[in-house]
């Protein structure tokens, strides 16, 4: 569903929402296909503030591929100075993105410690 979000309505929706975080991501303009590397410093299940340098104006179709969520497709809905923001077409769960790359399920072997005295365990 594609409809028109103002930076107002952002604002009044997801300030309690927002997760504030450093997080690189790599953005796509879908009109020229241009890639970049951005700096995402607030992410919500709605949408994320992103400090670049890249030009780009409100309506913009982008997506961005967020770590540990993936690719996301959206509309920039704000631009002032270096900042912009995104309002997403889906929602996501922001928590994913803060969660390490690659964590292994269980603690490994050799870094958990013995509860009980074992003979093959020397102390």
């Amino acid at each position: 569903m594609n409809m028109p979000v103002s930076p107002q309505s952002l604002d009044s929706q997801e300030t309690r929402a927002r997760d504030s975080l450093f997080l690189l991501a790599e953005l796509t303009v879908e009109d020229t296909g241009g890639q970049h590397k951005v700096k995402v410093r607030n992410l919500s299940a709605g949408g994320m503030m992103v400090e670049s340098d890249i030009e780009v104006s409100q309506g913009l179709r982008i997506v961005v591929d967020l770590r540990n969520i993936g690719p996301v497709r959206g509309q920039i809905a704000w631009v002032r100075s270096g900042r912009f923001g995104v309002a997403f077409d889906r929602s996501i769960n922001p928590k994913l993105a803060r969660k390490p790359v690659g964590a292994p399920a269980e603690t490994p072997r050799y870094l958990r410690t013995p509860l009980t005295y074992s003979a093959s365990f020397p102390r």
